[in-house]
């Protein structure tokens, strides 16, 4: 299998110095473009002994302090973090022959900003929290069905779910934001943003 690129070019005049802002240029074409969950991002951690593992999580917050997304804290994820902040994140667009590459370190949310979201949510994300011990083994569909059934019942509808004890968010702070854009015979354009103290340097990666 092989594709030929060539839907467009990345030159340096046309991204802007700030990368939290171009990444939000991005993101809003993808989404003009038609591309599916275009907030999507490829999470990868390490453990404390280096083994790594990734998961497709959705970006649920963007501002000039990075990138936010939200997950159960007894997960793989949330350990992996816990002994290691240092992860990354990719955003393929491959429909636009793009792709978005962070690099950076995990933070805890607040624990006011991880309620707001919680209330968002609708109510079956709501109680689909509460039920699933992640990543933990499981008897059957039928047990798993059981346990969002007993949730169900404990809050019945119309009434408030109360924010888990064991959910939350996390914030990565970015050292590194990467834009690709494939072209013709394979000579991609890379252009990383590296953070210097309070600023951004820019700079060109052979593809």
């Amino acid at each position: 299998m092989r594709q030929t690129y060539g839907l467009g070019e990345l030159l340096e005049d046309q991204l802007d110095a700030d990368p939290i802002i171009q990444f939000g240029t991005w993101l809003a074409q993808a989404t003009e473009a038609g591309i599916a969950e275009p907030n999507a991002m490829v999470l990868a951690t390490a453990d404390a002994d280096g083994r790594p593992s990734a998961r497709t999580v959705l970006l649920k917050g963007l501002d000039e302090r990075g990138f936010a997304f939200y997950t159960n804290q007894q997960s793989r994820k949330a350990d992996d973090l816990a002994a290691n902040p240092h992860c990354a994140l990719v955003f393929p667009w491959h429909a636009m022959q793009r792709q978005v590459r962070v690099e950076g370190t995990a933070t805890k949310l607040p624990a006011e900003e991880v309620e707001a979201y919680f209330a968002s949510r609708p109510r079956g994300s709501q109680l689909g929290a509460w039920a699933s011990q992640q990543s933990q083994p499981v008897e059957s569909r039928d047990e798993l069905d059981l346990q969002y059934a007993s949730y169900e019942r404990q809050w019945p509808e119309g009434t408030e779910i109360a924010t888990p004890y064991f959910w939350g968010g996390y914030r990565i702070e970015p050292q590194v934001i990467e834009f690709w854009q494939g072209r013709v015979g394979r000579l991609h354009d890379r252009l990383a943003y590296r953070r210097t103290n309070s600023s951004w340097e820019l700079v060109r990666l052979q593809p």
